[in-house]
């Protein structure tokens, strides 16, 4: 009988024949949340156009490698290049005026300014590495040379400021995280888990939406800063704002889905020239 007693503190198994203790899912999931949070902070660069450290995990050349794959496929969605060489030339113009005039030429990135033929869609946007576009639907809205200053100041603040590399380390970490939680959380038994890892992809999102709002006001003030350094009235950047809330009201324009536009946008860029300029905004600056 002796051989047959159970010691109940070291030997007790559960009802389904398992030994309790952390289940195996879990800690895979912690293995792979430290792998994720390690990498995302252990790639660190410190961009002195903003003066802060980024979390980034790819190189400059990446990112112009990537902006210029994605750049055909860019084009074909908004109909390709315009062919009317004169606005063509003039966004060219404005675009290479504003970058080699500010500090924006100290990025060692490959700027290149491009108008496409898109006659309806009012938007502009930005690729990672310095491929900038602009639509014929936004172009043909600006009134002055200062108001395309002000929208292709404000996109090169995006490459400037790496918020596409910013994004990626981002969507990695949040990949890996809810990764984790759901490898952690889902039990294949239980029918119920499935909305722990539905409610971690629902946090994620959330995470790159409040980065998304950032990101604009921080483009807005680099895009002020470009535009007053290449000799345009920074006033022109609201302007621009006032040209999209003109349109916003008969349609919404696409520049709001990929802008976040909060309400106070002209507030905050008029707070922005203030803080830029305290004495009033210098005379004889180009419209």
């Amino acid at each position: 009988m002796g051989l047959l007693t159970l010691n109940r503190n070291s030997d007790q198994v559960t009802s389904s024949g398992r030994r309790p203790g952390i289940p195996p899912r879990v800690i895979i999931g912690l293995i792979v949340a430290a792998v994720s949070v390690f990498s995302y902070f252990a790639s660190t660069s410190y961009n002195p156009i903003t003066e802060q450290k980024q979390h980034i995990s790819i190189s400059r050349d990446q990112e112009i490698a990537l902006g210029l794959q994605a750049k055909p496929r860019m084009e074909r969605q908004y109909g390709g290049e315009s062919r009317d060489l004169r606005k063509q030339a003039l966004v060219k113009d404005v675009g290479s005026e504003v970058v080699s005039r500010s500090d924006a030429s100290k990025t060692q990135y490959r700027y290149e300014f491009h108008l496409l033929a898109d006659p309806s869609t009012v938007n502009a946007f930005a690729l990672p590495g310095g491929q900038i576009f602009i639509t014929e639907g936004l172009f043909k809205h600006l009134r002055t040379r200062g108001e395309l200053a002000g929208v292709l100041g404000h996109e090169v603040g995006h490459v400037a400021a790496r918020h596409s590399a910013q994004h990626l380390a981002k969507q990695q970490l949040t990949q890996g995280l809810t990764g984790a939680t759901v490898i952690a959380t889902y039990d294949p038994e239980n029918p119920n888990s499935r909305a722990s890892a539905q409610l971690a992809m629902v946090i994620g999102q959330l995470v790159n939406l409040k980065f998304n709002r950032n990101d604009e006001l921080e483009s807005d003030r680099l895009g002020i800063r470009f535009l007053s350094q290449a000799g345009y009235d920074p006033r022109s950047m609201i302007k621009v704002m006032e040209v999209l809330r003109e349109q916003s009201r008969s349609r919404t324009p696409e520049f709001f889905a990929t802008h976040p536009n909060p309400e106070n946008r002209i507030e905050k860029i008029q707070s922005v020239i203030k803080e830029q300029f305290p004495n009033g905004v210098p005379a004889g600056l180009k419209q």
